[in-house]
């Protein structure tokens, strides 16, 4: 389970002496702890994978963002600073799918809702999320549904 890995993964971290790699993953810890207590207070259970999936790849693109602002602004040591920390939580995400798979994921999912106009989009999408947490861009696959919807 990703839990367990996290803990270990501290826990190396730890014991090699790697401090970026140490802060990264208590910045995540404690994100899933807020959101476990969120859960609760709501009366939920705690975080199932596919959420924890979707946690990790909100927080890159919130430190991919904010790299962006960083260069922006001249602060190219920040900008770098962040896409470290994106690097490393990318590390407990799935392997990713390349451009072929997702076009092939996006295709297959189009035909099982029976979606043909963008109008649609949003049912595309909730399966795309259903099936392939974690391992698709998200941001990069609802335009290309748009491309595809609006071709049909």
């Amino acid at each position: 389970m990703l839990r367990q890995r996290l803990t270990a993964e501290m826990k190396e971290a730890m014991k090699a002496g790697d401090k970026a790699k140490l802060a990264t993953v208590r910045l995540i810890q404690a994100a899933l702890k807020d959101k476990d207590i969120e859960a609760r207070g709501l009366g939920k259970e705690p975080l199932g994978e596919e959420e924890i999936f979707s946690l990790l790849q909100k927080m890159i693109k919130q430190r991919n963002e904010s790299a962006t602002v960083y260069d922006q602004g001249g602060r190219p040591e920040l900008a770098e600073a962040e896409r470290a920390e994106a690097a490393i939580i990318a590390q407990f995400l799935p392997q990713q799918m390349d451009e072929d798979e997702t076009r092939a994921a996006i295709q297959a999912a189009i035909s099982e809702t029976g979606a043909t106009s963008p109008k649609d989009m949003g049912k595309v999408i909730a399966a795309l999320k259903g099936k392939y947490a974690g391992r698709m861009d998200f941001a990069k696959a609802s335009g290309l549904v748009k491309g595809q919807l609006a071709g049909s």
